[in-house]
């Protein structure tokens, strides 16, 4: 079985690269293949426009030759070029306008739909794909990535049509006028196309490797800032500055090698394919062609009315290319999003009678191969509190985190009421399963519109009833909005703080059965009495599955299960298992050393 195929049987997160997400070589056409017939509609559109624009200056070249010409200038002839200038400029105007209205049309319904499309599909995903992930990786797809699509959908592909027929218009008039005399006036774009050609030779790549030095920069900057106070406090400022020095120099080093080798041809090319440049050989030429080959001077005037610009359409191409790699990283980051395996929707949706919870034979793995917990038999009773102990990394968190379905087990079955969990409703789930995690998550809202997450519907007298219980209400009258404050703008809230939050929406959602990953972990002494006072309220009478980090707090557990390598390894209460001597009887006797030694400190 492939990489893919297992991810998608246990719904276990992943970050694969993009060209490991979707065999397309190039995944733009599926993205835009929703307003493709109105693309073609805009290109035919800009096509016709860009032809109407050369006319003008065929009209003007053909006036030139008719007042310039031997003998009385034809008058009616001459007005007839006129208006056919005119009426090219209003053609041009009409559907240049009529194009870009369409694509800026096709653009904001497919940045709606793309958009939709990734937020329905997210809702599906495994809860724990967004642990492994920042707000900062979901907001650049759902939001930085379709707007790179903007210019390539709105701008773009109408550009490279304009630049392609408007040069094919003034060649085919410049030719019938003398085909020698053309095909000189197409050298310097011969040459700069050539020019041009090697100048992008590996340019894919050599953006790769831009991107990563540069990410390897900014990720130096954060960790050099974040931990400023840390490594200044131990004495590694400079240490952590030079980190940051090496890693710019290393980006200044590359950047500069890309560009020192590339900037010589470049400017070649832009010279050969400047206005000026073109002028020069085409006017040298229509010289000689007059004093050599017999051409009247007159019969040279389009060729200096329109030579100079023949080029000039080129950069726009380029410019289009340049537009079109950024869309295919863009379009890579979307697809890989929308690509993401989801978790099967219940066949058979059942209800869930009581909050008895039971793990059979449940075991897991992240990637197919490593085993993170391993048959697993584990039975929560109605009202009782379980807790998980262990050492770092014996699979307390997964274990935990498989309850409200971040997950989905390799294999057995995780059952509320006797009901596994894959076979009951999103919404119902949630409805019995809430949790407190450390890691607490306030969206840029109201402060009551998060602790109303859970039940949207709360009134406000209920929003405050679950922050004074979670012992934060006092706290959120002081905010210059009070409980209108907006979560990271006016509602600047310290870790525990938000904790309380989080407790307070757990509160007022009022599940059944509640995750707890110990919450007062990594709280100041004030904030962790706070919280622990907060806590007593929320599980009372609750279903309690909660990841101890300090043991002392869960002696009174009716349950305590030590994992050790993925498995349950001991299991009783506090009593029975310090006298069985395992170990839970070494991690309560580090716990308790660790527990003096604060104590002696703080003395």
């Amino acid at each position: 079985m492939d990489q893919t195929a297992t991810q998608e049987k246990i719904g276990a997160p992943s970050r694969p690269r993009p060209e490991q997400t979707s065999p397309l070589k190039n995944p733009v056409g599926p993205l835009i293949a929703p307003i493709k017939n109105t693309l073609i509609f805009a290109c035919v559109l800009k096509g016709i426009s860009s032809v109407a624009g050369v006319i003008p200056f065929i009209a003007l070249a053909e006036l030139g030759r008719v007042l310039l010409a031997e003998g009385p200038a034809d008058e009616g002839r001459a007005w007839l070029v006129v208006g056919v200038a005119v009426g090219a400029l209003v053609v041009r105007l009409v559907f240049l306008m009529a194009s870009g209205g369409l694509t800026h049309l096709a653009d904001a319904d497919l940045q709606l739909n793309l958009r939709r499309r990734m937020a329905e599909h997210l809702s599906h995903v495994p809860l724990g794909w967004f642990t492994e992930r920042n707000a900062g990786e979901v907001k650049k797809a759902l939001q930085d990535d379709v707007t790179t699509l903007h210019h390539l959908v709105g701008h773009s592909y109408t550009d490279m049509v304009g630049a392609i027929i408007t040069p094919i218009a003034a060649f085919g008039y410049l030719f019938w006028v003398d085909w020698r005399l053309a095909l000189i006036s197409a050298l310097p774009l011969a040459l700069g196309m050539f020019l041009m050609s090697f100048q992008y030779r590996g340019y894919e790549e050599r953006m790769a490797e831009y991107n990563k030095a540069l990410g390897e920069v900014n990720a130096a900057a954060v960790e050099f800032v974040q931990g400023i106070a840390v490594v200044k406090t131990f004495g590694q400022a400079q240490q952590a500055h030079g980190r940051f020095i090496d890693r710019t120099n290393d980006f200044v080093e590359y950047f500069w090698g890309w560009v020192s080798r590339r900037i010589g041809m470049s400017a070649a090319a832009e010279t050969v394919l400047s206005p000026v440049f073109a002028m020069l050989v085409i006017a040298g030429a229509c010289v000689a062609f007059v004093a050599f080959a017999g051409v009247a001077p007159v019969d040279v005037l389009p060729f200096i009315i329109l030579g100079p610009g023949l080029a000039a359409p080129f950069m726009t191409l380029a410019y289009a290319q340049n537009d079109m790699m950024l869309a295919k990283e863009a379009a890579y980051r979307i697809s890989a999003l929308l690509n993401t395996p989801t978790l099967p929707d219940p066949t058979h949706i059942r209800t869930a009678k009581d909050a008895a919870v039971s793990y059979n034979g449940v075991s897991f793995s992240y990637d197919g191969e490593t085993q993170v917990l391993s048959k697993i038999n584990l039975t929560l009773e109605p009202g009782t509190v379980t807790a998980l102990v262990g050492p770092s990394g014996s699979g307390k968190s997964t274990l935990a985190r498989l309850l409200p379905r971040f997950w989905d087990p390799t294999l057995g079955t995780v059952s509320i009421g006797s009901v596994p969990i894959t076979e009951i409703s999103p919404s119902e789930l949630y409805r019995k399963v809430g949790f407190v995690f450390q890691d607490v998550q306030l969206l840029r809202s109201s402060i009551a519109e998060n602790i109303a997450l859970g039940r949207p519907e709360a009134t406000q007298d209920e929003i405050e009833a679950a922050a004074k219980a979670a012992q934060i209400h006092d706290r959120i009258v002081q905010l210059p909005r009070g409980y209108d404050s907006i979560a990271g703008e006016d509602a600047l809230l310290s870790g525990g703080e938000a904790q309380r939050v989080s407790i307070a929406r757990a509160l007022l959602a009022d599940t059944p059965i509640l995750v707890l990953d110990e919450a007062t972990a990594f709280s100041d002494p004030e904030s962790e009495a706070a919280i622990q006072d907060a806590l007593s309220t929320l599980i009372a009478g609750r279903t309690l599955l909660v990841i101890a980090h300090r043991l002392h707090t869960i002696v009174g557990a009716d349950q305590i299960c030590v994992l050790d390598k993925g498995e349950i390894v001991e299991r009783g209460a506090h009593k029975d298992l310090l006298a069985h001597d395992g170990l839970y009887a070494k991690l309560w006797a580090a716990s308790e050393a660790a527990l003096d030694d604060r104590k002696g400190v703080s003395k």
